[in-house]
């Protein structure tokens, strides 16, 4: 599979999400996994095959009025990441529509193992229709976290509603590692510090963590990097980062 045709069919899920953020950020997987260009190449090629579900979700989100709903921007990364490290069980804390989630299934999915655990405190829209008063991430009426997540997607999803700070340490207490992490709920300094203190005795060796919006939580994810004396990454000029734990293997195989 060439540069070219990757990029040919991951335009085709970008397009089906209805978000051209989407767009995969490469060189950010390949810092994150030790993956050769040629191995994630591969992983974002398989986006032909997510294609039913992407569109499945582009299409959710426009019937219910969210077509430019506030969304992770790198869904199909998420997937090539758990590809690629075939991580045992994947922690997200922040779920909304499901974008994340959807993707982290997949990849799981395709892996044949692994657990997708989810925390979400919900924000409800107020109205029947979308509203400025509204978050960018409300979840229109009548609808729950992770409402754009296909159906045939959900068995096996651990999917816990509550607040981070009540659920997530008896979450990782329960769990013997934790291969991924994401933060996108709660974007303080303090909330942010809170989770990577929280979920870092089960971290797995050469565990992924990523962490959202970190343009509203400061220091607080580049210092955790420097504590841990590792490098962080951020994609391209977003405010999306991610670093590797101690330890672990020099590359990614699949």
């Amino acid at each position: 599979m060439t540069d070219a045709d990757a990029s040919s069919v991951a335009g085709e899920a970008v397009r089906a999400l209805r978000d051209p953020r989407a767009v995969p950020d490469r060189r950010w997987v390949e810092r994150l996994t030790g993956a050769s260009p040629a191995q994630v190449d591969d992983v974002l090629a398989e986006a032909g095959e997510l294609l039913p579900y992407d569109r499945e979700i582009g299409e959710a989100h426009r019937a219910a009025g969210r077509a430019s709903y506030a969304q992770i921007r790198s869904p199909l990364e998420l997937y090539a990441l758990v590809r690629l490290t075939r991580p045992d069980h994947v922690v997200e804390a922040g779920v909304s529509s499901g974008v994340s989630s959807a993707h982290f299934l997949l990849g799981l999915r395709r892996n044949h193992h692994g657990t997708l655990h989810s925390i979400d405190f919900p924000t409800f829209a107020r109205g029947d229709a979308p509203s400025l008063r509204d978050s960018p991430v409300a979840i229109p009426r009548g609808k729950a976290s992770g409402w754009a997540v296909p159906d045939r997607l959900r068995p096996g999803w651990d999917l816990r509603i509550g607040r981070s700070e009540s659920l997530l340490p008896t979450l990782v207490a329960e769990l013997p590692s934790i291969g991924v992490f994401l933060h996108d709920d709660l974007h303080t300094p303090a909330h942010l510090s809170f989770e990577l203190r929280t979920i870092e005795p089960k971290l797995a060796p050469g565990a992924l963590v990523l962490a959202d919006n970190t343009v509203w939580t400061g220091r607080a994810f580049p210092r955790w990097a420097e504590r841990l004396g590792v490098p962080w990454y951020r994609r391209r000029r977003s405010d999306l980062v991610g670093l590797r734990a101690p330890g672990g293997p020099g590359g990614a195989s699949l």
